[in-house]
């Protein structure tokens, strides 16, 4: 990632130090690092490989994507599909919030905040080619990083469930980076299974 400007520089340091205070942690190359905080340095990993001159927005948005997130912990909510969905957009609100803090501590102004407020938000997906290149970042990170551990613990009926939903909100160049990544021999099957009953038929 290159910085573009001094508050660019601030504002990522700043989400960093944030996520840097997440109590879970994970290694990454022999290294133990809270969780979020790898999470958030893979997403603007995979925005510089999938969109090398993404606007300064949007590389704040990827980088804040997940900000805090574990102060909004999943069982604060019912926990069937309503509160599933309760949470989620609490947690679009809460990354929102947070990211918008420090952007206006970092010194940004009213429509750059705004702008990445909107992209965290996941509003227009589909219409915004930023907000598509966002969730395509959101998914490979998923599939690449979180979908082996995530398999671990459920049955193949959920997991094809899960990538045929994640299939369907990424663009054409997402998925052609999903079959590029180099899946273990079972998640490989399970994709494959999921994507060839997800063809629509003849």
């Amino acid at each position: 990632m290159t910085a573009t400007s001094p508050r660019f520089k601030t504002a990522i340091e700043r989400f960093d130090a944030a996520n840097s205070e997440d109590p879970h942690r994970e290694l990454v190359d022999g290294q133990e690092l809270p969780r979020e905080l790898a999470y958030a340095r893979r997403m603007s990993a995979w925005l510089d490989r999938l969109a090398p001159d993404a606007s300064e927005p949007l590389r704040l948005a990827a980088r804040c994507q997940h900000i805090r997130r574990w102060t909004v912990p999943r069982n604060t909510y019912p926990m069937d599909r309503e509160g599933y969905h309760r949470w989620r957009t609490a947690l679009y609100q809460f990354h929102a919030e947070t990211a918008g803090k420090i952007l206006r501590e970092a010194g940004y102004d009213d429509a750059t905040i705004a702008r990445v407020q909107a992209l965290v938000r996941k509003e227009r997906i589909k219409r915004d080619p930023e907000a598509q290149m966002l969730e395509d970042v959101v998914c490979l990170v998923f599939l690449e990083n979180y979908f082996s551990e995530f398999a671990a613990h459920h049955d193949e009926a959920k997991l094809i469930g899960i990538v045929r939903k994640t299939w369907r909100k990424m663009s054409d160049q997402g998925h052609a980076a999903a079959l590029k990544l180099d899946f273990p021999p079972e998640i490989l099957a399970l994709v494959g299974k999921a994507l060839q009953e997800d063809k629509p038929a003849a």
